[in-house]
């Protein structure tokens, strides 16, 4: 049995995290807690702020207000870049990879936060420089060995089917080492068996890799079978969050989904 990993411990916590463009607002004062080795879910109707919330945890929107604190570091001021260093990678909803380059020049480049030499020494390539190479070519081996795409390692990211790109947009975010993962739709557009072969690799990479995961996904079976905690967004407001049953016994959340008081809510 894989090891379990949660500790109890928060690793990702926002307090009244406020976010406005212009007189829109798309989050309000919102809170939540992710415990170090769960996967959070984050749904919610089209427009709820889910993604905006991504944004704010990466860097890329600063909120007027609120703090968001990761391993008791807060990064509501940090660049997207220093939040990458302290461990946070994503994978995007809409494919951001370089196409004409290889999957593996894909995932190498998913190293580059961790290169330490600088021009000098790469023109040359050796000593520190060379091991250097060889320990992140190492590391990206062995994620596209986890994610079983050794075989198209040397084929451009714009020749393989949509269900890979996926999977390599998941890879190169695995290659940055993060302690916490943020998959925003990792399923949108697949076909069953790429859906259930996506849901195996996440709880891989949960229980087997230790990491913690937020999940950001419209299929409501795989966030009820995949989640240990969901969070509702609506309008950019918390209206709910729980455990997979509690949150299907829900009352407001159906009626956020569905327009109805009663009834159970959707899942598998």
């Amino acid at each position: 049995m894989a090891e379990d990993h949660r500790t109890g411990e928060p690793i990702l916590k926002g307090e009244q995290i406020s976010l406005s463009f212009g007189g829109i607002t798309v989050l309000y004062a919102l809170g939540f807690a992710v415990q170090r080795g769960e996967i959070f879910s984050i749904i919610g109707p089209n427009g709820a702020g889910k993604t905006s919330l991504y944004n704010v945890i990466n860097g890329f929107y600063k909120p007027q207000k609120g703090k968001l604190t990761f391993k008791g570091q807060e990064l509501t001021r940090l660049t997207p870049h220093r939040i990458a260093r302290l461990g946070i990678a994503r994978s995007f909803q809409n494919i951001e990879l370089f196409k004409h380059m290889t999957v593996l020049e894909n995932l190498m480049l998913g190293r580059h936060i961790h290169i330490r030499y600088g021009l000098f020494k790469s023109l040359f390539y050796f000593g520190p420089c060379r091991r250097q190479e060889v320990e992140h070519r190492r590391k990206v081996e062995d994620v596209l060995d986890f994610l079983e795409i050794t075989h198209i390692r040397t084929k451009p990211v714009g020749t393989l089917p949509y269900g890979l790109q996926k999977r390599v947009e998941m890879a190169r975010a695995l290659c940055l080492d993060p302690d916490v993962l943020l998959l925003d739709e990792p399923m949108a557009g697949m076909n069953l068996e790429e859906t259930e072969d996506m849901a195996r690799f996440i709880i891989d990479v949960n229980h087997e890799w230790g990491k913690t995961v937020l999940l950001i996904e419209h299929d409501m079976g795989v966030v009820m079978d995949l989640s240990d905690k969901i969070m509702v967004l609506d309008f950019g407001e918390k209206i709910a969050e729980g455990t997979p049953a509690e949150i299907q016994q829900n009352p407001i959340v159906a009626k956020a989904y569905l327009g109805e008081d009663d009834g159970v809510f959707l899942g598998r």
